[in-house]
């Protein structure tokens, strides 16, 4: 897993919980990082699995919870590192219809051995979008988080439903409708 990805995380940890609780998730996690991570690096999933763990243990909030927040906050990593991937699109529904076609094709060119869930299109029309995540991580909350904000990015309100068709969520689905 990128670096950037943990960065990001320990960024939004101290953000809303302070340096402490940081400090409280690392050493919980017994990392073979030590924490110490750079944004291209690259990082075991497992250091990721035990600092969420470690969080959600402190903090009482679920994994999905958490993945979710996390997601909305890295859009604004991307924002703020790449807003050229941002530019390229007319509106939501063509950026989420071209992630993996195009924006993981992108991701690949700064970091080739990215590790990335896969979205295929199941149906997609102007106001609509379905696709099916797959990753051995089950990270799908961090998408939705992801989702979340491209929404809001372009001033557009949309229900995104999220079915699950492993119950590990290694598999889900999302429906996507742009509505107002």
């Amino acid at each position: 897993m990128k670096g950037i990805v943990f960065t990001g995380f320990l960024e939004l940890v101290e953000e809303k919980f302070g340096f402490e609780m940081v400090d409280t998730i690392i050493t919980k996690s017994e990392l073979p990082s030590n924490g110490a991570y750079t944004a291209v690096g690259t990082y075991s999933f497992g250091e990721m699995l035990s600092l969420l763990t470690n969080l959600s243990n402190e903090t009482d909030i679920s994994i999905d919870d958490l993945l979710l927040v996390y997601g909305e906050h890295f859009f604004t990593v991307v924002e703020d590192s790449y807003p050229e991937f941002l530019l390229q699109y007319k509106d939501p529904i063509d950026m989420l219809s071209s992630i993996e076609n195009h924006i993981h094709v992108e991701v690949r060119k700064i970091y080739p051995d990215a590790e990335l869930p896969t979205f295929a299109i199941v149906e997609k029309t102007e106001d609509s979008l379905v696709m099916i995540y797959k990753s051995s991580r089950a990270m799908h909350a961090f998408g939705r988080g992801l989702m979340n904000k491209t929404f809001e990015h372009f001033n557009t309100k949309a229900s995104i439903l999220v079915e699950k068709i492993k119950p590990n969520g290694t598999e889900v689905k999302f429906s996507i409708k742009v509505y107002g």
